[in-house]
């Protein structure tokens, strides 16, 4: 097989590495969680990866998000992203949409994906994206982060997790993040996305929840 993917073996199988390779997912946002994102993807062997992100870097990115650099601020998210995947795993396709997701725009992002990642920092965002996902019949693999806690989910069609998580009213408040609370969230939501896309089991229904600095996890329940 491509030595490039040895050491993926054997956790991954063979076959189930070339499973991946024939796969597409879209990751929305850039940033902070979607950097992780995009970078975990590219190099297990997801052959075909659509980012997008409307955003360019700033300096109070640099704290967090792995694909900011210095000579970076002012660069688009989307075609930095793009960049990076070509210097890490050129055999990957990559397209970058430089732009927010929108309610006009979300069911052309999501065409010909086999699963969705979500890379978002706000609630209205994620709503139009969950709900696209819904009408789409597409696996939604959801990730938030704040300070020390972060917090995965997949959502499968027929599931509301977004609309139970963040119901009518909901604000986010007190919002920060740590460098190392998106590379945890981003691990969970692409070991969901590799069992999900190499026909693993995956349980759904469920919130996992991280709290760094006690120390804690927990499955939660959402059904």
């Amino acid at each position: 097989m491509n030595p490039r993917y040895e050491r993926n073996i054997p956790a991954l199988s063979e076959e189930e590495c070339n499973t991946l390779l024939g796969k597409r997912v879209l990751v929305v946002g850039c940033g902070g969680l979607g950097g992780h994102l995009i970078d975990m993807l590219a190099r297990i062997g997801v052959g075909f990866l659509r980012v997008v992100d409307g955003d360019v870097f700033e300096p109070s990115n640099l704290n967090r998000q792995l694909l900011s650099e210095v000579p970076l601020l002012g660069v688009s998210k989307a075609r930095a992203a793009a960049a990076r995947v070509s210097r890490v795993n050129p055999e990957i396709t990559v397209e970058a949409v430089d732009c927010f997701l929108t309610e006009k725009n979300a069911r052309r992002l999501l065409l010909s994906c086999d699963a969705v990642l979500d890379g978002l920092d706000n609630i209205e965002s994620r709503r139009i994206l969950a709900e696209e996902c819904q009408r789409a019949g597409i696996p939604y693999i959801y990730g938030a982060v704040n300070g020390w806690v972060a917090q995965a989910a997949i959502s499968m069609p027929g599931d509301h997790l977004v609309q139970g998580l963040y119901p009518e009213g909901a604000v986010l408040k007190n919002k920060s993040v740590l460098s190392f609370t998106p590379a945890l969230c981003a691990s969970m939501q692409v070991a969901l996305c590799v069992k999900l896309l190499t026909g693993r089991s995956v349980e759904t229904g469920k919130l996992y929840y991280f709290d760094l600095l006690n120390q804690e996890f927990e499955s939660i329940p959402m059904a």
